[in-house]
């Protein structure tokens, strides 16, 4: 099969909201998990039909917090999913789990139904910070969580981490650095807070934000100059201690790297499964409903077909390949559009590479590190 495809699932259920998270989630009961998982294979039978010839290479099942979901339904979910799609035997199978909310024999069932990797909301261990955060777990609900993984077969672990909270310093992230560090883990993604609104932390800290933002002084956030010294330092730990920094916040072993992810940032075609899930099938960008009551009825699936403009396709192409540290194919480009690289940006090209701002090689066009260090600035070139 030459096309591929992968596949993200959504469930949008967690135990409470986390005061930062602008994510589509909220609390629900048992009734409605189980109304919505029915609706959830019903889609997912339904869409598999219309891709018999696409070899799924990875599934990211996301939320909300799927690990809450019920055990007897998540396996049905992964069943139905590895069933009705042809799906590549070494295909990566992620899923997002809390602490606190994943049992050893969840890890057991879905290691046996095909689960290969775990992604572990962890985000701090200084148990102040997860309070503060929202978050339902402790830092030793999260060990405990990881040890029960590891003993159920995982060897494909990402945690999750989240530095620039209120009122930390680069040296206390470096504890939750080095605790994490000590684990092991495959991968590390470290996140930095956004301050987003319709959040609680929205409406606590929006104008300490936009100060943050203008590089002024800041009362609670950590400054910009603080926050610039934090991301040095994670690169640095996370170097020293054998981790391939290959995006802007993704840390991996060699061989470890998120492929789903890459497929986002490479602009492979994915399918979106569940409530509010985006696809991306040629230049069509589909989204589903995020009404979870026309969802279950099967009234709305998808509530929005936009085609993506060519001129957006390659604005896209050029500051989603360049989050990673091996930047864009040249090759890739012209196979792409049809035309270089070098005739649509030339300009721009040449002013990023004179800041030192962009490097050409082998190829491929990338960020050096002082413009890795200024991304938002060389990213905003590349807007047509």
């Amino acid at each position: 099969m030459s096309k591929t495809l992968e596949l993200y699932v959504h469930i949008p259920f967690c135990v409470k909201k986390c005061n930062y998270c602008d994510f589509l989630s909220f609390s629900a009961d048992d009734q409605m998990h189980r109304k919505y998982a029915e609706a959830l294979i019903r889609q997912i039978i339904a869409s598999s039909k219309q891709f018999r010839d696409y070899l799924v290479t990875s599934i990211y099942i996301g939320g909300g917090t799927p690990s809450w979901l019920d055990q007897e339904l998540m396996v049905r979910i992964l069943d139905t999913l590895l069933s009705s799609f042809c799906v590549s035997q070494d295909a990566e199978i992620s899923m997002e789990c809390n602490p606190g909310t994943m049992t050893k024999g969840k890890l057991e069932a879905y290691r046996l139904t095909g689960l290969n990797r775990l992604s572990i909301g962890l985000q701090s261990t200084e148990d102040d910070e997860l309070k503060m955060l929202g978050r339902i777990h402790t830092y030793e609900q999260f060990l405990k969580t990881y040890e029960m993984a590891r003993g159920a077969g995982y060897g494909n672990i990402n945690v999750d981490l989240m530095s620039c909270l209120p009122y930390q310093t680069a040296e206390k992230f470096s504890k939750t650095l080095s605790r994490v560090i000590r684990l092991k883990p495959e991968h590390i993604s470290a996140y930095t807070l956004m301050i987003e609104k319709g959040t609680p932390f929205y409406e606590q800290y929006k104008f300490d934000a936009v100060r943050q933002e203008a590089g002024m002084p800041t009362e609670v956030l950590p400054s910009e100059d603080e926050c610039y010294r934090i991301y040095k330092m994670t690169q640095a730990m996370l170097t020293e201690a054998g981790y391939e920094q290959y995006e802007t916040s993704n840390y991996a072993k060699p061989g470890f790297a998120c492929e789903h992810n890459i497929g986002y940032w490479t602009r492979a075609e994915y399918l979106g499964l569940g409530l509010g899930a985006a696809s991306l099938m040629g230049n069509v960008r589909y989204t589903n409903t995020t009404d979870i009551y026309k969802y279950i009825s099967g009234e709305e699936i998808i509530a929005k077909e936009e085609p993506v403009e060519r001129k957006a396709q390659m604005e896209e192409f050029m500051f989603l390949g360049l989050r990673m540290n091996q930047g864009i194919s040249r090759q890739d480009f012209q196979n792409a559009f049809g035309i270089s690289v070098e005739a649509v940006y030339k300009d721009v090209l040449e002013e990023l590479k004179g800041e030192e701002l962009l490097q050409v090689a082998n190829g491929r066009i990338f960020l050096t590190e002082k413009g890795s260090d200024l991304s938002n600035y060389v990213m905003a070139k590349f807007l047509l």
